[in-house]
């Protein structure tokens, strides 16, 4: 087993899912562990999923946590796709109740993504200005410059004529309208052009669980700006929140 190594959990809005990451190369090391989020996905539920994670896996250190919001000081401010008494919910003294022997750092899920990426990724997401998106339940957003993180982005939440850029190319979107990956791909590609115009990015990186079949969208997308998968896909989350926890790197 690697010598260098931490632990994550990435909060979905379906699913919490956790393992040891090799802190070299951003890889899991053994079994990636799921459990279905519960519902609703109050705090207390799902900080004890969470603890339920690491005590499958008979982790001892610190555990990097993201969740679907914007963390300052540890405090949640917002709930995407979880129970709206997130909102001013206070982490540090949550997970001291559910992890009381662990060390625990929380992190919004996309800026986690953008983090493990810009470390173990394409090396082009370590210079310029990257966009990386999630698409999942919903879209998350992480704006890195040079590999330096602006936390806590929400571009999933801008609207593009009358909808949250969420709301019409999120994977669940294109799930719950039963959309081919052309008719997706037109979506996704106008949420792009968007955001190009606000931020003249230098490379896009997609990921999400939808990343793992990117051969079948991404080469459909309409953009000036390139757009790369995500390497790690799925598990950027987890790998990220290791980090953080592992590096300080706290919003």
């Amino acid at each position: 087993m690697a010598e260098n190594i931490g632990f994550g959990v990435d909060v979905g809005g379906s699913g919490i899912k956790g393992g040891v990451v090799d802190l070299d190369t951003g890889e899991l090391v053994g079994e990636r562990i799921k459990i279905l989020t519960p519902q609703p996905a109050t705090p207390d539920a799902v900080a004890e999923t969470i603890a339920e994670i690491v005590r499958i896996a008979g982790w001892e250190g610190p555990v990097g946590v993201t969740l679907p919001s914007v963390i300052r000081d540890q405090t949640a401010l917002l709930a995407a796709n979880i129970d709206e008494s997130w909102v001013d919910m206070d982490c540090r003294e949550l997970f001291s109740r559910h992890l009381p022997d662990h060390r625990t750092h929380v992190l919004n899920d996309a800026d986690a993504a953008g983090l493990a990426e810009a470390r173990f990724g394409d090396a082009h997401a370590r210079q310029g200005s990257v966009v990386l998106l999630t698409f999942g339940t919903g879209i998350g957003s992480a704006l890195l410059h040079d590999g330096l993180l602006y936390p806590n982005s929400e571009l999933g939440h801008l609207h593009i004529g009358d909808d949250e850029a969420e709301h019409i190319a999120s994977a669940a979107a294109k799930e719950r309208e039963d959309l081919s990956y052309k008719k997706w791909a037109k979506r996704v590609s106008k949420v792009l052009r968007t955001y190009e115009a606000l931020f003249w990015p230098t490379l896009f990186v997609v990921g999400g669980g939808i990343s793992r079949k990117h051969e079948k969208w991404v080469p459909l997308l309409e953009c000036r700006t390139p757009v790369v998968p995500a390497k790690l896909h799925n598990n950027a989350g987890i790998a990220g929140a290791a980090l953080a926890a592992s590096e300080g790197l706290l919003p």
